[in-house]
């Protein structure tokens, strides 16, 4: 793409667009142009539909792959080429909605006892206590845990908004122990291979994939599973949402209302109608 690609990642920069979204949106935007051999600039609406079909029908997209693609060709033509005609029929495909994968509490705990290092400990743990996305946990630096007010400070999370999450008694004695261990140098809690740089999300993957894979477990467990499971087991013990919406860091309470279902443990406490009108004898 050239020049356009200069372009379009320069405008990605003055939107304030994450580093990881910015390579995923210019990816898109490349693939796009790759596939007819010609610039973004000399297509349009006719060319994009060809395209998403071929996605799907060739490619066998997701879901959420094409809704990647979606947002990409719509940042391309509306801001960096300004031609918002071309993908203003534009829509983003339906998603099936099923429940998220949730780890019982003690299944968490398999996986915390399958993990050796207590720096890869304290990563994921930091993950589950504190309800944080992957790219927050390796963001976080050692001035955001506040041991004397009990919380952490997440800095620039998703949006760029900044939000306090809680910092357990448990989670802070395991961090204790981390940080008298491997005195982490460099303003970063979890520091990478060179001690400027915070830990990269991609080791951090690795991390839970061979805790999950040692503990035995035969669910499929991400880092956003975690996440998933800090909001369930807040629920469960009967956290109302407002406060859970403030934790998770959503601007709308529809988002958070995503996260929360209902659970195995609510079910078995609920009492049917029948039982009601007619007690067991």
């Amino acid at each position: 793409m050239g020049k356009l690609h200069d372009r379009m990642q320069e405008d990605l920069l003055l939107k304030a667009y994450s580093p990881h979204t910015q390579r995923a949106y210019l990816g898109c935007a490349c693939h796009f142009a790759k596939h007819y051999l010609r610039s973004p600039e000399d297509m349009g609406e006719q060319e994009i539909r060809d395209f998403l079909l071929h996605l799907v029908r060739d490619r066998k997209a997701s879901p959420a792959t094409l809704s990647m693609y979606v947002n990409a060709l719509k940042f391309l033509y509306n801001v960096t080429l300004k031609r918002p005609e071309a993908v203003q029929g534009l829509a983003y495909p339906r998603r099936p909605k099923t429940l998220p994968v949730i780890l019982s509490p003690e299944e968490v705990i398999r996986i915390f006892a399958a993990i050796r290092s207590v720096k890869h400990k304290a990563i994921i743990a930091t993950a589950y206590a504190a309800g944080l996305r992957i790219s927050e946990v390796c963001a976080l630096r050692v001035s955001d845990i506040d041991s004397q007010r009990r919380r952490i400070h997440v800095r620039a999370g998703k949006g760029k908004k900044d939000r306090y999450v809680m910092l357990g008694e448990s989670l802070l004695d395991l961090l204790r122990q981390y940080y008298r261990k491997a005195r982490p140098r460099g303003a970063y809690l979890f520091p990478g291979y060179k001690p400027q740089r915070p830990i990269c999300t991609t080791a951090v993957r690795q991390v839970l994939r061979k805790a999950v894979r040692e503990s035995g477990l035969t669910k499929r467990v991400t880092m956003h599973t975690l996440r998933h499971c800090f909001a369930t087991h807040l629920l469960e013990a009967g956290t109302d949402i407002r406060i859970l919406q403030v934790l998770l860091g959503h601007s709308s309470i529809r988002t958070t209302l995503r996260y929360t279902h209902i659970t195995d443990r609510l079910v078995q406490k609920l009492v049917s109608p029948l039982d009601m009108i007619h007690p067991a004898p």
